[in-house]
């Protein structure tokens, strides 16, 4: 996704966004650790979404005059954890659903 559609979003939806890439990152990490992700510039993609959607998010803080991650504090308790995004390998996602929820914190 592109910065400019992530400026099309909501902050709600641009912090839920960012979220969602997270816990996919890790269980990108997780995957690539153990030798069961084909894809590696999986993980670059997933940083470089996290870093727009970070940049989106400390915009809108600075035009309304919010301090650093208010934004991310404000919205993050409504995050529900789900596939909005992710591109579908099923092999072991209960496994690995697990230990994301374990090593994710605030939830």
């Amino acid at each position: 996704m592109s910065a400019i559609e992530i400026n099309k979003m909501d902050d709600k939806s641009v912090v839920h966004r960012e979220l969602q890439l997270e816990r996919e990152l890790i269980e990108a990490r997780f995957r690539n650790k153990t030798g069961q992700l084909d894809d590696t510039s999986k993980l670059a993609k997933l940083r470089k979404g996290i870093a727009r959607s970070r940049t989106v998010q400390r915009e809108r803080e600075k035009e309304q005059s919010l301090s650093p991650n208010s934004l991310r504090d404000m919205y993050r308790t409504s995050f529900v954890p789900g596939d909005n995004g992710s591109e579908g390998d099923d092999g072991a996602s209960g496994f690995l659903k697990g230990i994301v929820d374990k090593v994710t914190p605030g939830e």
